[in-house]
């Protein structure tokens, strides 16, 4: 029967192709077998997990590949994208979706990442296209943690643009972990060197096919020393490096800075990563990036801060790094 339903649905997407009636493209993508899942079996259950992915507008007919939004450890997609990212796609007419990751990213990275894989696999599936992933912070780990473990998700995605990814962990996660009670379990996977960040790591920082741009600041307070953002294999570029004067730190590289949006902008626009070379050194002079609210920005960027600095102190400690999966344990 299964057999038999093949050959009819070919044979309609044949005569449907020879009328006219679909386009060729349409016909190339549905005729094509989808990709077969790989990896673990996801534990989160499925009403969560398509919960957590939100597409402002249907993505079905998209004309390019579709952003994915990936925010970092603390806020909502909104908070760490909603001053500029955001309103800037939707004058551009950019299709685009982002994950909310549960509990604002703070709880096992392990699981907040299955939210990511789900995301890759239903957007790519619902657009028919490949999928540019944008994500800051822990938003620039989850997809690699993703990409790790998840194989199948690999020819699903065109462009990974990370924003201060917390690639290697970083020194100061390790100072905010220290005390007595320990941290979030988010904040002990960021530690320098960890084992989650290990585990993600072991399999190479990057995987063919996929286009690979990371953006760093010098002045990141967070993920020091601010290298440990970079990626191997990847095209780094340090804000400072396009813009001498930039001082943009870890909150405003993700939030608003202008160097960051015109660097994913490149690369969104153009095969292979972004190439500092084509960006117009104008954004030096730039306070802002397109569509921040200058009135309004004091207000937001402060209440992004509280809600960072909110979780930070209020969100459940533990004293140690939650322990890896089975299926990571054995890296």
């Amino acid at each position: 029967m299964i057999e038999r339903g093949r050959r009819r649905t070919a044979l309609w997407l044949a005569l449907a192709a020879g009328t006219g009636l679909l386009p060729r493209a349409a016909v190339a993508a549905a005729a094509a077998p989808a990709p077969a899942e790989s990896g673990p079996v996801l534990s989160v259950a499925a009403t969560d997990l398509a919960a957590s992915l939100v597409c402002p507008h249907p993505i079905d007919h998209a004309g390019r590949d579709v952003i994915l939004l990936v925010p970092g450890t603390t806020v909502h997609p909104k908070t760490n994208f909603g001053m500029s990212w955001i309103k800037a796609f939707e004058a551009l007419g950019y299709p685009y979706c982002y994950v909310v990751t549960p509990h604002a990213g703070m709880d096992d990275i392990q699981v907040s990442s299955e939210h990511v894989v789900h995301a890759i696999r239903e957007v790519h599936r619902r657009s028919g296209r490949k999928v540019a992933i944008i994500g800051h912070s822990q938003g620039g780990t989850n997809p690699r943690w993703a990409l790790r473990w998840w194989p199948d998700t690999r020819a699903m995605v065109s462009d990974y643009i990370g924003i201060a990814p917390s690639a290697h962990g970083g020194r100061a996660v390790n100072n905010m972990c220290a005390g007595p009670d320990g941290c979030a379990p988010a904040l002990w996977q960021q530690t320098y060197q960890s084992n989650f960040v290990r585990a993600m790591n072991s399999g190479g920082e990057t995987f063919p096919g996929i286009d690979y741009t990371v953006v760093w600041t010098g002045y990141d307070e967070f993920l020091t020393p601010p290298e440990s953002t970079t990626l191997a294999g990847a095209t780094n570029i340090k804000l400072q490096d396009v813009c001498p004067d930039d001082t943009s730190e870890h909150v405003a590289i993700g939030t608003h800075d202008p160097v960051t949006f015109a660097v994913a902008l490149d690369a969104l626009n153009h095969d292979g990563p972004a190439d500092p070379a084509r960006l117009d050194r104008a954004i030096c002079n730039q306070a802002f990036a397109p569509y921040v609210d200058p009135v309004t920005f004091p207000a937001d960027y402060a209440r992004a801060w509280g809600e960072i600095m909110t979780q930070i102190t209020t969100y459940r400690h533990v004293r140690e790094e939650p322990p890896l999966k089975p299926y990571a344990a054995g890296h």
